[in-house]
């Protein structure tokens, strides 16, 4: 149990990739703090976990205040934190850029940008205090590609990605490590939403275009970016820092 009695703390717990990196990190005897926006839908996904005995927290994580609380409470709680999966996001509106409204812009860069953003502030100074750590932002093979329609989306996980890379420069002195996950489609609710978002009453249609998109002719599992980021925390990776994975299904490949 390579997370024995280690701290992971999860932004996003209540989605897909987040319950799924929940269930990962516990399977490797970890100690969860998990944060999301509802602590309704928080205890339904921690129901879903085998030891239900894991610090829940809601938090919004576009406000500086309530980002600091998590990360507090978090280090109260249990002492430390070992491993933050920044992994609060949200896809937005469809609309192309000159039907795109500041209102959507904000609200994806509000929770996508500046919840990451102030994750690892307060984070960051735990682990540099510790000299240890290990951070796994959740990109997007859109922070690496374009895709029409989405330009909020595709701007803000470029964002994360510089994000990573400069505080994995920042951090490196520390003994902390910080990487990115950028997957293609992954088969979660907000795979769901941006099908509809897409074609409306034809989302399945939609769903079947972007699986073809994929040269392996399907959508990842949460569970298969949960692997990455869990692969990603620990020793077996003790020498990767400021990289960005990607986990699409070769679907990069087509592309320079």
């Amino acid at each position: 149990m390579q997370f024995k009695d280690k701290v992971v703390l999860i932004t996003g717990a209540a989605g897909g990739i987040g319950i799924s990196a929940a269930k990962a990190f516990q399977k490797e005897g970890a100690k969860l703090a998990l944060v999301d926006l509802k602590k309704e839908a928080l205890e339904e996904a921690a129901a879903s976990l085998e030891d239900s005995n894991v610090l829940l927290l809601d938090a919004n994580v576009t406000k500086e205040e309530e980002v600091k609380n998590y990360v507090e409470k978090t280090k109260e709680h249990y002492g430390r934190i070992d491993v933050f999966i920044n992994n609060a996001g949200i896809n937005g509106e469809f609309a192309n850029l000159t039907e795109q409204t500041a209102d959507n812009f904000n609200a994806v860069f509000g929770v996508n940008v500046m919840g990451a953003f102030y994750g690892l502030k307060y984070v960051l100074n735990i682990m540099k205090e510790q000299k240890s750590g290990a951070v796994v932002n959740t990109a997007s093979n859109g922070g690496l590609l374009g895709a029409p329609g989405m330009s909020a989306y595709v701007a803000s996980k470029h964002a994360v990605i510089g994000l990573n890379k400069t505080a994995a420069l920042e951090m490196a002195e520390y003994g902390v490590r910080v990487n990115a996950v950028a997957p293609s489609g992954v088969d979660t609710a907000m795979m769901r939403s941006i099908e509809s978002n897409a074609m409306g009453d034809k989302a399945e249609e939609a769903r079947k275009q972007f699986e073809a998109s994929v040269p392996l002719n399907r959508y990842a599992t949460a569970e298969e970016i949960a692997d990455l980021m869990v692969f990603l925390s620990s020793d077996k990776a003790s020498f990767i820092s400021g990289s960005y994975y990607r986990i699409d299904g070769a679907q990069g490949a087509t592309s320079v």
